[in-house]
Formats: structure tokens, C-alpha cells, sequence
């Protein structure tokens, strides 16, 4: 049985919105590959849609994409608009991707990330703060998503594990029962 707690999914979104964001401002800046950093509003509003999806999802890119509109040099509401629509687009099923398939919400998040990131860089060349399409491509662009899919990494990992939560005693998932023991009685 699902029980749905939302107290709990406002904690674990606000906890989460404020580590990305002083990850954002503090440390992301300071990282680099060629001309590329990691987004922390696209983790955020990735995990938050794979985790919850639905209004949560949109709401949640809608709110991390004006956020990085404000703290970055970019047009205000471009992020904000990719990042909504990444909350839409990902979280269309409205369940926890990331308890249900980990490995499946890595690819899921990589092509979404990939896909914005390339959006916002033609964006920027269209209001004129790009440099030109090869520099876009290869030293804004891929890097950015590869710190993309770095980050995002360690975040699904912990809320993955921290939601599916560890069998109990009589509450063991199917398949995993030790050998030889009876868990008949237990319920």
C-alpha cells in the first residue's frame, strides 16, 4: 500500500532546493570543464520531477529555472521556461521514476539535460551571448551536461535508496527471502 505523505515530499524538496542552491552560487561556478558548469536548477528540477512529477515538477523547474535566470548572466526566463517544460515532459507519470528505476531515470536525466543545455546555448547565440555554434557545442554544451550527469548522479543514488527504504522483518521484498526460512508467521 502507497501512502501518499506530502509532508514529507515538501521536506525533501525544500532540503533539496536549498542544497542546489548554495551549490549553485558557491560552488558551481568554480568548476569547469572547457567553458562548461554544472547546472544545479536542471538536477533539482530533473530530481524533483523524476521523484514526484506532476504540478511538483513544473512548479519545482519553473522555480529553480528563474532561479539560475537570476544568479547567471543568461536572458531572464530562458531557463525558466526550458526547465518547465523539462518538469512537464519528465514527470508525466506522476510516480517516483527514481524508486522504480534508478538506472532508467540516469538515461531519462541525460537526454532531458542534454536537450536543455543545448537549448539554452542556442538561445544564447540567439540573443547574441554566445560566441558562435562550434563554441557552443563543444565548449559550453557537452561539458555542461556531462557536469549535468555527474552531479545528478550522487543525488539519485541517495533519494533511490533513502524512498525504497531497507526491507523490515516480515517485510521482505519478493525474491529476496534468505534460503531455508519461513516468513509465514511474521506477518
Amino acid at each position: 500500500m502507497l501512502v501518499n505523505d506530502t509532508n514529507k515530499r515538501r521536506k525533501t524538496v525544500a532540503v533539496l532546493a536549498v542544497i542546489c542552491a548554495v551549490l549553485q552560487v558557491g560552488v558551481a561556478p568554480h568548476l569547469a570543464i572547457a567553458n562548461g558548469h554544472p547546472n544545479l536548477a536542471l538536477v533539482f528540477a530533473g530530481l524533483v520531477a523524476l521523484q514526484t512529477g506532476g504540478t511538483y515538477g513544473i512548479v519545482a523547474g519553473f522555480c529553480a529555472g528563474l532561479f539560475y535566470d537570476l544568479v547567471t548572466t543568461g536572458p531572464v526566463g530562458l531557463m525558466a521556461g526550458l526547465l518547465t517544460a523539462l518538469g512537464y515532459v519528465v514527470g508525466l507519470g506522476e510516480r517516483s521514476r527514481l524508486t522504480d528505476d534508478a538506472a532508467g531515470s540516469v538515461r531519462i536525466f541525460a537526454a532531458a539535460a542534454a536537450a536543455v543545455e543545448l537549448l539554452y546555448q542556442l538561445g544564447l547565440i540567439i540573443a547574441g551571448q554566445g560566441a558562435g555554434i562550434a563554441d557552443a557545442l563543444l565548449t559550453r554544451w557537452l561539458p555542461s551536461t556531462l557536469w549535468d550527469v555527474i552531479v545528478f548522479l550522487p543525488f539519485c543514488w541517495v533519494l533511490s535508496h533513502r524512498q525504497a527504504g531497507t526491507p523490515q522483518l516480515g517485510n521482505r521484498r519478493k525474491g529476496k527471502g534468505q534460503k531455508g526460512l519461513s516468513t509465514k508467521g511474521l506477518h
